[in-house]
């Protein structure tokens, strides 16, 4: 059995060994080390003209971590990133590479550059200057220069900018900071200036696309998600207006004027959920006065209310009170989609077929790939053409919403009026009988639940034009009238028909 000592004795005998093994190990990795630095700037400089930028990068990562006073391999990487459009990751290597190098005026240009587009004048024109008093090649000074001329020019109109906005002349200011944005592309307090001159204005569309690249130029920008918000929220958008708030609170939890503006949009959301909900379950009234309570507490949704209510009442058919919301909805946005649509299938519920053909028409202008408007413009012209000739619901004096209990009691009454059988006077008879031939096809085909749907879409099952060669019902006519039926069992004239 070993004792402990001679273990003991072994590892004190092996540690000078062990001591030079490492040492030889650190030396070993140094000497790899720097090595490596080389191949990974060989590397990189060789996948970044191939145009493998993320290859290329991480070989640079690597060659920064292994040497970091290696100023080129700073450089290399902030080349990197601009290729890659990532200019706030170049800045500060551009900025190492300075300090490590004061003398390296391609950086320092490089850099001067970047602090223009972002605005950052007098710190841009210190590099210019700089560049300017080094050695710098033709090149490079003639940048240089031309970059200093600029810079001083955007000074200027700087100056002149802020002076018309606070005097409240938002369209000379939003002038000149267009010309100071072409340069300062990720200047974000010019961009957010010119969106509240566009606001000031009431061009949202102009200040909401200012306001999104602000939001991006600067990471913790929760002023530009907060008046992204409320201007969708203004616009009547309250999903987008949902959006942005949360991105406003995602940087802050404790934002307060987020946080309250957050709980009013998300009430408003929770109200036009419930809404929705009861279109989706049919019950069209109280989905109307739903959106009737989101109108008085929320103004600024009033248009949005009134389309859904115009749906609502188109769906419930309740055409009338459907056509003059909806006309409501045209009146202040008269290229309405939606309100378009619903108007023209309430001027079909009443009958209205020139006025829906029209609607239908003006949506197909503003959505010519939409298959719905397409579809309806067809059937609504098939029925304008079918009610210059024959409509069986008028035949009836029923709505085309009328339940078959209704047609029936219809049919009676009017069959026995017009029965030829209560007319002596031949003329009268003749009259008559060609009234009681439409009420009995009237009956027949809206009793049918299949020649129904085909009238209803605008094709009659009864004339043989209109079927196009198709198998039709028919009747059997005789000289002095129908052979086979008579629906009152009595009379000269008997009548039969292909359905009982």
């Amino acid at each position: 059995m070993v004792s402990i000592d001679h273990i003991a004795h072994k590892v004190i005998t092996y540690i000078p060994y062990v001591l030079v093994l490492m040492d030889m190990r650190y030396e070993g990795v140094k000497c790899g080390k720097d090595g490596s630095v080389d191949n990974h700037m060989e590397m990189g400089k060789k996948l970044l003209a191939a145009g493998q930028l993320a290859d290329a990068l991480s070989h640079f990562h690597a060659a920064v971590d292994g040497d970091p006073k290696n100023y080129m391999a700073y450089y290399r990487r902030a080349t990197v990133f601009l290729a890659m459009g990532k200019s706030k990751s170049a800045l500060p290597d551009l900025s190492r590479v300075i300090e490590l190098k004061p003398d390296f005026t391609s950086a320092r240009l490089q850099r001067g550059n970047l602090l223009l587009k972002q605005g950052k004048l007098d710190e841009a024109e210190s590099d210019f200057k700089k560049v300017l008093k080094s050695n710098p090649s033709d090149k490079e000074d003639r940048e240089a220069d031309s970059q200093l001329t600029k810079s001083d020019e955007i000074q200027r109109l700087v100056a002149q900018s802020r002076s018309s906005f606070n005097s409240k002349d938002y369209m000379t200011a939003a002038a000149l900071l267009d010309t100071i944005i072409e340069t300062c592309v990720w200047d974000v307090t010019s961009r957010e200036m010119r969106a509240e001159c566009f606001i000031q204005m009431g061009e949202m569309g102009k200040a909401i696309s200012d306001l999104k690249a602000a939001s991006k130029l600067r990471n913790d920008n929760t002023q530009a998600f907060y008046k992204l918000s409320t201007i969708y929220y203004n616009l009547g958008d309250y999903e987008m207006s949902l959006n942005e708030v949360r991105e406003c609170l995602k940087l802050d939890p404790d934002h307060k004027q987020c946080y309250n503006h957050y709980k009013q949009v998300k009430k408003l959301n929770k109200q036009i959920q419930s809404a929705e909900e009861l279109i989706q379950e049919q019950r069209y009234e109280d989905a109307v006065s739903k959106y009737e309570a989101v109108m008085k507490t929320e103004p600024h949704f009033s248009l949005l209310a009134k389309q859904r209510i115009c749906h609502a009442l188109a769906q419930g058919q309740q055409a009338s009170r459907a056509i003059s919301v909806c006309s409501e909805v045209l009146q202040s946005d008269p290229e309405n989609v939606d309100a378009l649509k619903n108007r023209a299938e309430a001027y079909v519920q009443e009958e209205e077929y020139e006025e829906a053909v029209r609607d239908y028409e003006t949506a197909a202008k503003h959505s010519e790939n939409d298959r719905q408007i397409k579809e309806g413009l067809e059937r609504t012209q098939r029925l304008l053409k079918q009610s210059q000739k024959r409509d069986y619901y008028k035949i009836l004096g029923v709505k085309r919403t009328a339940q078959k209990k209704e047609i029936i009691k219809a049919y009676r009454k009017l069959a026995q009026q017009w029965h030829p059988d209560n007319f002596q006077d031949l003329q009268e008879k003749k009259k008559a009988e060609k009234k009681f031939i439409d009420i009995v096809r009237a009956k027949e085909v809206l009793t049918d639940p299949e020649m129904r749907t085909k009238f209803d879409q605008g094709e009659d099952p009864m004339d043989p034009e209109s079927q196009q060669g198709r198998h039709h019902h028919h009747f059997q006519e005789g000289h002095h009238g129908f052979q086979g039926f008579n629906p009152f069992g009595s009379g000269p004239f008997n009548f039969k028909f292909n359905f009982n």
